[in-house]
């Protein structure tokens, strides 16, 4: 029998946020590019305690996990994904990813660190679906998450007033028969 390490790719692996990893993520949250991809709440910037509440809150929850992207070279924090909104009972998750360090957006690790959490999803939490929420105008997100495999399910139209127009938020599912196809 082979068994898969769930927390490790070839380019990066998936590790616990540290304490060490606040002052990094309090970056990214002071970040305004960032945030507007990264969340659909107003782009408020954080400080190192709301941060370190925030992720006390996500330990705590039994509806969500966090986990920090690092590289495999050299184990540097380049970005979090993780599960919230989980329903136990039911088998659903929402899935989130973002990748803080602006130097590694666009060369595959959001690609390895979001199969390696939905690879964790489906065999370890035994999730049946995995939603995600996306702005249309995250163009290079919603071909990662088609590229994945992740199928549209639907529109919440003019959703988000950003920049002086309204956006579009698109709903994107996958179930556990889709991925094993893979």
């Amino acid at each position: 029998m082979h068994i898969n390490n769930l927390f490790k790719g070839s380019k990066v692996k998936l590790t616990s946020v540290k304490d060490k990893d606040i002052g990094l993520i309090e970056e990214w949250y002071n970040d305004g590019l960032f945030l507007r991809f990264y969340d659909m709440a107003a782009a408020f910037p954080k400080n190192s305690s709301q941060i370190s509440e925030m992720l006390k809150a996500t330990w705590q929850a039994q509806d969500r996990c966090i986990f920090a992207v690092r590289t495999v070279e050299d184990s540097k924090l380049i970005g979090v994904t993780g599960f919230e909104n989980i329903l136990w009972n039911n088998g659903n998750a929402t899935i989130y990813i973002g990748i803080g360090d602006s130097e590694c957006r666009g060369k595959g690790y959001g690609f390895e660190a979001l199969n390696l959490t939905i690879q964790f999803g489906f065999q370890e939490l035994n999730l049946h679906r995995i939603q995600l929420n996306v702005l249309s105008y995250n163009e290079q997100a919603i071909k990662l998450y088609e590229k994945v495999g992740f199928k549209r399910e639907g529109t919440y139209r003019e959703f988000i007033f950003r920049d002086g127009k309204r956006q579009d938020m698109y709903l994107y599912g996958l179930l556990r028969r889709e991925w094993n196809v893979k």
